[in-house]
């Protein structure tokens, strides 16, 4: 598995945003009928070429949602009242009143060895991170969209669906919606 080069991610995904935002956006509204059996492959494919610990870009710019359960057993863990372990190292944030890192990069990441030092008892949301084996497939599109733009591995999970995907299937779907709406207009000049 090679190093992650995060500055060449970052212009690879500002170069292709749209597109990708756009293929997920089709794959959402129009998904095939087999898309979780292709999300498993191409998931199966992404970890044989990542390794998280060459990367952890999302320990170094995204705050996971620590949930009641995680302050419980982290601050445990650390043998501090969750009290505590709110004030010294979380926030709560405003929009959704969820609990999230006070800084960034995270304060259990080991910058020099890419590793968590509470991975054990690491909030769920690490845990479960990228979220790709969440089922059905459509329902966690929202995510990945979100989560591509930081991560090597949405990143290629996305590249993998692209590539897994008929071109005729997207372009047909594209062209379907297209059809509709100028057969509607011709209708529309016919008079009819």
């Amino acid at each position: 598995m090679n190093s992650i080069h995060l500055k060449r991610l970052k212009k690879n995904f500002d170069l292709r945003r749209k597109s990708y935002r756009y293929f997920i956006t089709r794959i959402e509204s129009k998904p095939p009928a087999n898309l979780d059996n292709l999300m498993e492959d191409a998931e199966k494919k992404v970890w044989q070429e990542i390794n998280c610990l060459s990367c952890a870009n999302c320990c170094k710019v995204m705050s996971p949602t620590y949930t009641t359960a995680d302050i419980k057993r982290i601050s445990a863990h650390l043998g501090m009242r969750p009290k505590d372990f709110k004030e010294k190292w979380l926030y709560r944030e405003k929009k959704n009143n969820d609990w999230m890192n006070r800084s960034q990069p995270c304060q259990f990441l080991d910058l020099t060895t890419n590793m968590c030092s509470i991975y054990e008892v690491r909030p769920a949301d690490c845990a479960d991170f990228p979220h790709f084996h969440r089922r059905p497939s459509t329902d966690y599109f929202y995510i990945h969209k979100q989560n591509i733009e930081y991560c090597p591995a949405t990143m290629l999970l996305v590249e993998k669906l692209k590539a897994s995907i008929p071109a005729q299937y997207l372009a047909a779907n594209r062209f379907s919606a297209v059809n509709e709406i100028s057969v509607n207009s011709n209708e529309d000049e016919a008079g009819t």
